[in-house]
């Protein structure tokens, strides 16, 4: 089964960088790159009943890596991933 999830950049700036994310826009949570300390934090679950929320929660940290290893930091508006 493949699965999709869709992610919203809300807020950016030097420090930190705030994602909506989930599998629709009527169905995300929200999490937060500290770009000093590299560390994740969830701000709000996706509570989908299909998928656990800490597998969208991988999904989501795993993107903003990949994105910010790829493009140098620089991080799109949105983006998705597919599972």
């Amino acid at each position: 089964m493949a699965v999709y999830m869709k992610m919203i950049k809300i807020f950016d700036d030097e420090k930190r960088v705030i994602y909506r994310f989930g599998p629709n826009e009527n169905r995300m949570g929200e999490i937060e790159f500290d770009k000093e300390k590299e560390s994740f934090s969830i701000l709000k679950h996706v509570n989908d009943s299909r998928i656990s929320n800490q597998a969208f929660e991988n999904w989501a940290s795993e993107q903003i890596i990949k994105i910010m290893f790829r493009n140098n930091g620089e991080l799109p508006d949105v983006t998705s991933v597919e599972k």
